[in-house]
């Protein structure tokens, strides 16, 4: 079977949460490229425009953001095809189990585990009556390589989206929907960029030492450097395209190598 990539998703509406920026804006627009209608969510509206998209604001840690979403969705578009729940982070401080209050945990479980559950939730009765859909659960390497020190919760939170992911994926894919999980390792997005240019005046050095720094700290990345929002976008782009018909259940780990375990 032969396949258009440029126009293999036409006619397909696709949710990426997260969509404004960062990782999520680079999914955003690979799906575009592809003929999907896409729409982002985020609390803001981005600064940016992001081409091609159409934008709805909502706070998805919170139910009624999420309930917001799947509304509007069902009410514009009618029903959705794909669904990418990239939206995820961390704010929690450094300092180790003993700094970290219920509000952190809360707060971090919501953003990256309850979130997702309630989109899919919204979305996953319209996908089993037409019968065919895909989701997507951006995770993080840190479902396996927890950083201690200051993002336990975060760790812990995607590695619950994971397992559950798994069980998802086992229940609907017989009913003609997938269920994948992609779990990146570092990635410099603008954020990260900005963030290394600070370690880099504190310290006295350059951006690229700050940025051997963190490599050096996550035990080396055998590539060489983070990985790009495009390389992660690209992935997503294969995994709900018609290429990737028989895939489901599976977790996708794209960090250049930095998990040091099979």
């Amino acid at each position: 079977m032969a396949f258009n990539f440029e126009n293999e998703l036409e006619g397909k509406i696709a949710l990426v949460t997260g969509g404004s920026k960062g990782t999520g804006k680079a999914i955003a627009e690979r799906l575009v490229s592809a003929g999907a209608v896409v729409i982002i969510t985020a609390r803001n509206k981005p600064e940016e425009e992001v081409t091609g998209t159409v934008f709805i604001a909502a706070d998805l840690s919170e139910p009624e953001g999420a309930a917001k979403v799947a509304d509007e969705v069902s009410r514009r578009f009618g029903r959705l095809d794909i669904l990418v729940n990239n939206m995820g982070g961390s704010d929690t401080p450094g300092g180790g189990f003993a700094a970290l209050t219920d509000q952190h945990w809360e707060s971090t479980i919501q953003t990256n585990l309850l979130a997702p559950v309630r989109l899919d939730r919204g979305f996953l009765p319209g996908m089993l009556e037409r019968g065919h859909g895909v989701i997507i659960h951006i995770a993080s390497i840190q479902a396996t390589l927890p950083l201690y020190d200051s993002t336990l919760p975060y760790a812990a939170a995607k590695a619950g989206l994971v397992n559950y992911s798994k069980g998802l994926s086992k229940e609907v894919s017989p009913k003609g929907v997938r269920v994948l999980t992609v779990s990146p390792g570092w990635i410099m997005t603008t954020a990260a960029t900005r963030m290394m240019e600070r370690l880099a005046e504190s310290s006295g050095s350059s951006v690229e030492q700050a940025t051997h720094g963190v490599m050096d700290a996550l035990g080396g990345i055998p590539v060489g450097r983070p990985a790009r929002p495009e390389d992660v976008a690209e992935l997503v782009g294969f995994l709900v395209s018609p290429r990737a018909a028989y895939l489901t259940g599976t977790e996708y780990v794209i960090d250049g190598g930095t998990i040091p375990t099979i």
